[in-house]
């Protein structure tokens, strides 16, 4: 399941969140954003129960995209335990996620 993390319940779902949480910084406007869409969705079904993954939009929650320093657009942070322990930036295969995810269970 694909979650949406938005300004409101960013500290539930994601910061206090009992399992690591892969969060994927968006706007609808930007192309390489559409084309992690797929990759996203899949992650979530692979890593169901294990891992949360959700998207925020970063037009629509600009103080998360600040309070994370997103400079770029689709950036992915892997959250656990409230803290960042890993990140990404842009466009890139599934594989390269899933091994970052696969590095934090």
């Amino acid at each position: 399941m694909e979650y949406k993390f938005t300004e409101e319940n960013f500290e539930k779902e994601v910061i206090n969140s009992e399992v690591p949480v892969l969060v994927d910084f968006y706007a609808d406007w930007c192309g390489p954003c559409k084309m992690m869409m797929p990759v996203v969705e899949k992650l979530a079904e692979t890593y169901d129960g294990k891992v949360k993954v959700g998207k925020v939009n970063s037009d629509e929650n600009s103080a998360l995209a600040a309070k994370y320093n997103i400079m770029s657009i689709p950036s992915f942070l892997i959250i656990k335990n409230g803290e960042v322990v890993d990140s990404a930036m842009g466009a890139m295969p599934m594989d390269t996620l899933a091994k970052k995810l696969d590095a934090v269970l």
